[in-house]
């Protein structure tokens, strides 16, 4: 991996913090490869990301543990997307997302991305720029929980 792409990749991740309602947030990031077996069986494989190259499927994990003794309510997490890697999916979760740095939030087919014309077209995950969950119910103390999304290197 390039250096400057992974320190882009480690500095778009939420590093291990607690939040004023002591939730900590921890994360990882993939490299998604398919390997075949000998009977030409495809697995797919998550490896640490020694080296990427345009074109490679990144899954970014979020773990959050509620660490304080109340119930965390009305918990967000926002991330934002590395310059470097373009949005793929979220999995089976729906995050908002945004287009436009963080400023409107909305699915992904209800956003327009403005055209230098003045006209609009509908967004594409290659628009996105950030990536929320707002959690709709409280986080139970010691309550533990994974979100995850996928990028391709650009």
């Amino acid at each position: 991996m390039r250096p400057a792409l992974l320190l882009m990749l480690a500095a778009a991740l939420p590093g291990p913090a607690f939040a004023a309602n002591q939730v900590a947030l921890d994360n990882l990031v993939f490299v998604e490869r398919v390997s075949t077996d000998a009977d030409g069986k495809q697995h797919i494989l998550l490896e640490e990301p020694k080296v990427v190259i345009p074109g490679d499927r990144l899954v970014f994990v979020l773990n959050y543990r509620n660490a304080g003794a109340q119930p965390a309510d009305k918990f967000v997490i926002t991330n934002p997307m590395p310059a470097a890697v373009r949005f793929a999916d979220a999995g089976d979760t729906q995050p908002l997302v945004s287009v436009d740095g963080g400023t409107q939030w909305g699915r992904l087919g209800e956003l327009s991305v403005a055209m230098p014309d003045g006209t609009r077209r509908a967004a594409q995950p290659a628009d996105v720029t950030h990536i929320r969950w707002a959690f709709q119910k409280p986080i139970p103390a010691g309550a533990t929980g994974k979100l995850m999304f996928r990028g391709i290197v650009k």
